[in-house]
C-alpha cells in the first residue's frame, strides 16, 4: 500500500496516470500517451487480479472448487468504492470487511445462537450497508472519483 501510494502521488509516472484519470484531454494536451497509459493500467490491474486468483486457489483453498471466490470479488469492488480510490483507505476498509468476516467465526466459537447462514452472509450485508452509506454523500463520492472514469478517449476531439 505504501508503494502504491508513493507511486500514485510522488512518482512522475503515477502523476501521469492520475492526470489521465482526472482529465484525459488535458493529459493528452501535455503529451501523455493516454491510450498506452490506460492499457498499462488495465494490464497492471489484470496482473494483480491474477495474483489474487492464484492466492485464492493455491493458498486459501489449496484445490480447485466450484464457486471458489463465493462473491468476494464484489466485496473487493465495494472496497475500492469505499476507499474512494485512495490507497490507505483500502487498508481501513480491508480491516473493516475482514473484521466482519472473522466475526462470524468468533460468534460460532462462542456459541451465540444465531444461524450460521446469517453469520455467513454478514460480509455481504456489511458491503451493502457501506455502499448505501457512501451513496448518501454523492458530492464526496464525485470529488474522489477520477473524472474520466468510464469515458472513452478519442484523440481527435
Amino acid at each position: 500500500v505504501a508503494g502504491v501510494h508513493w507511486f500514485l502521488f510522488s512518482s512522475r509516472t503515477g502523476l501521469k496516470l492520475r492526470a489521465v484519470g482526472d482529465s484525459h484531454a488535458s493529459a493528452h494536451a501535455l503529451g501523455v500517451d493516454v491510450i498506452r497509459t490506460r492499457y498499462l493500467a488495465v494490464l497492471f490491474g489484470g496482473a494483480c487480479t491474477g495474483l489474487a486468483g492464484a492466492q485464492l486457489s493455491l493458498v486459501y483453498t489449496p484445490q480447485w472448487v466450484e464457486n471458489m471466490s463465493a462473491g468476494r470479488g464484489w466485496i473487493a469492488l465495494a472496497l475500492v468504492v469505499f476507499a474512494s480510490w485512495r490507497p490507505w483507505r483500502v487498508v481501513a476498509g480491508g480491516y473493516l470487511f475482514g473484521a466482519v468476516s472473522i466475526s462470524q467465526l468468533h460468534a460460532q466459537a462462542f456459541g451465540i445462537g444465531i444461524p450460521s447462514q446469517f453469520l455467513s452472509s454478514l460480509p455481504y450485508i456489511a458491503t451493502i450497508v457501506v455502499l448505501i452509506l457512501i451513496s448518501h454523500n454523492r458530492r464526496m463520492t464525485l470529488i474522489n472519483t477520477p473524472a474520466s472514469l468510464g469515458k472513452p478517449f478519442v484523440p481527435d476531439r
